[in-house]
């Protein structure tokens, strides 16, 4: 059985909030066993839930918050562009990414590409 696009943007909606609150077990939670991150995409890619789940462990504890703008889905994958805000002092930090996602049959990311770069980093 096919996943479903309303699975699909169910998870994309709780990927971008869980970014938010920073929660890096149940982050890695959405992801399939051996599933891969390209985070930003060009870097070494990471395989499997637990270098997934320390790779998101370094939003623990920021002051993060998010904001989806857009998805798309097509089959048993989605494109989706979001805002991630981290403060640390008196700075802000937004980074506007584009991923993209593909699913499992039950709705689990089973790869994750980030495309964004240094240069679209804006600091206020």
């Amino acid at each position: 059985m096919a996943v479903t696009p309303e699975r699909i943007r169910a998870v994309v909606e709780q990927y971008v909030e869980l970014i938010g609150r920073g929660d890096a077990d149940e982050i890695a939670g959405l992801y399939a066993d051996g599933a891969s991150l390209e985070d930003p995409v060009g870097r070494e890619p990471l395989t499997g839930r637990e270098q997934i789940r320390k790779f998101y462990a370094n939003l623990a504890g920021a002051d993060i918050s998010t904001r989806l703008f857009e998805v798309r889905i097509c089959g048993n994958e989605a494109v989706f562009h979001f805002e991630v805000a981290t403060r640390a002092g008196d700075a802000s930090y937004t980074v506007a990414p584009i991923d993209l996602m593909s699913f499992d049959e039950q709705g689990r990311i089973t790869s994750m590409r980030a495309f964004w770069s240094q240069t679209d980093m804006k600091v206020s």
